[in-house]
C-alpha cells in the first residue's frame, strides 16, 4: 500500500504533501484563486501522476528492449466536462530516438498499461473516515 499524507495550516491553500518514504512536495492554488502558486495545484498533480508514470513505464520497457531512445516527453491536458460528467485526459507522447512504426505502436500499448493509466480507467473506490 502506498501512503501519502497532506497537511495545511493557516496559509491559504499551501499544502505540504509527504510520502511514507519522507519525500515532500508543496501543492498550492494559483494567485487568482487565492493561493500563492507555490506548487502544482491538485488537478496538475493528478495529471503529473499520469505523465510521470507514463514516462517511467516507457523508459523501463525501452531499456529492457535495449532500444536507442534518448528522451521521452509526455504532455497531459486535463479537462472536466461538467455537462457530461466526464474527465478527459489528452496524452501526447514524444519518443526521441530510433524507433520504427511497429515499435511506436507497441509503446502506445505500453503507455496504456502504466499503473496510473490503469487506475484512472478502472473503477475507483474512495473510503473516507473522519478521525
Amino acid at each position: 500500500m502506498d501512503t501519502v499524507s497532506a497537511k495545511i495550516d493557516t496559509r491559504l491553500y499551501r499544502t505540504e504533501i509527504q510520502s511514507a518514504s519522507e519525500n515532500i512536495l508543496i501543492s498550492d492554488e494559483p494567485q487568482e484563486l487565492g493561493g500563492k502558486n507555490l506548487g502544482l495545484n491538485p488537478t496538475e498533480l493528478l495529471a503529473a501522476s499520469l505523465a510521470s508514470c507514463t514516462v517511467i513505464t516507457l523508459r523501463m520497457y525501452i531499456n529492457r528492449k535495449q532500444w536507442e531512445v534518448s528522451e521521452i516527453n509526455v504532455k497531459i491536458d486535463f479537462e472536466r466536462d461538467s455537462d457530461r460528467n466526464v474527465s478527459v485526459f489528452t496524452r501526447k507522447i514524444e519518443v526521441i530516438g530510433e524507433v520504427d512504426e511497429t515499435q511506436r505502436q507497441r509503446l502506445e500499448t505500453i503507455a496504456n498499461s502504466c499503473p496510473i493509466h490503469k487506475t484512472l480507467t478502472h473503477s475507483i473506490e474512495i473510503k473516507t473516515t473522519l478521525i
